[in-house]
């Protein structure tokens, strides 16, 4: 069964090069929500998260609420594997997807052909599995011949597409999300929506962190708000986001 335990679970970012005044200390508390600390080789630590205690189970839908440095994109990181707690641990059973960045692996040189090969081989799909799903993914991108000319010759759009069509390709145990994804032409935005409403039906776990309160009722059962690194609440979905959007 899939499950996601965090214990105690912190992480530290050195800042080099910065100054230590006081003042400057105070302003950038104030923009990145973290937690300013000063160590004694006189670079400065930024806490991005402090202690976070929480448990998701099989079943679970949980959404992440909180302001902009209020630690939600570095806990999706965290439950990503994309970054380690500096203290504490998290422990994660199942085969996790993120979502949070789906042009991680990709290569502007290359075509759009070896960058679906690229893209798929970061998210850990096996040879045997891409073979199987090729022929679709590069059909749901619905670029074409496009396929083969180099992904930096793509507008934004076609190059979400692909990065889009190749990301969504599996369904995984957890699905870790920043956002509801959404783009192209009408058509494909209306595939995009269905194909993203299917792996979210089929996930066992779904952590997906938005400021929308619509989009949090009505995926997510659970809310977890955090502020400034911690959690501030952690309960029912329409109770905290009755908290938290008022």
């Amino acid at each position: 069964m899939a499950s996601i335990v965090l214990e105690n679970a912190s992480v530290t970012f050195p800042v080099f090069n910065a100054a230590s005044r006081s003042f400057k200390n105070r302003i950038i508390n104030i923009a990145t929500g973290g937690t300013i600390l000063q160590e004694h080789g006189g670079h400065m630590l930024v806490r991005g998260l402090n202690g976070i205690t929480a448990r998701i189970d099989d079943g679970e839908r949980i959404g992440l609420i909180g302001h902009n440095g209020s630690g939600k994109t570095t806990l999706l990181r965290v439950l990503s594997s994309i970054y380690s707690p500096t203290s504490g641990k998290v422990e994660i059973q199942g085969e996790c997807v993120s979502l949070i960045n789906i042009n991680l692996g990709i290569d502007p040189e290359a075509t759009g052909r070896e960058n679906i090969r690229l893209r798929a081989m970061v998210m850990g799909m096996s040879p045997r599995e891409l073979k199987k799903r090729y022929d679709e993914i590069a059909d749901f991108s619905g670029l074409g011949d496009f396929l083969d000319m180099p992904f930096r010759t793509y507008s934004t759009g076609m190059q979400l597409r692909l990065a889009f069509a190749t990301s969504t390709s599996i369904s995984p145990e957890i699905l870790i999300m920043d956002e509801w994804l959404s783009t192209g032409d009408q058509d494909f935005k209306e595939r995009a929506d269905r194909r993203l409403k299917e792996i979210v039906s089929s996930t066992k776990i779904l952590v997906l962190a938005s400021h929308s309160k619509e989009l949090l009722l009505n995926n997510c059962e659970r809310i977890i708000w955090l502020e400034h690194g911690k959690v501030r609440a952690d309960g029912p979905a329409d109770e905290i986001a009755k908290l938290y959007f008022g």
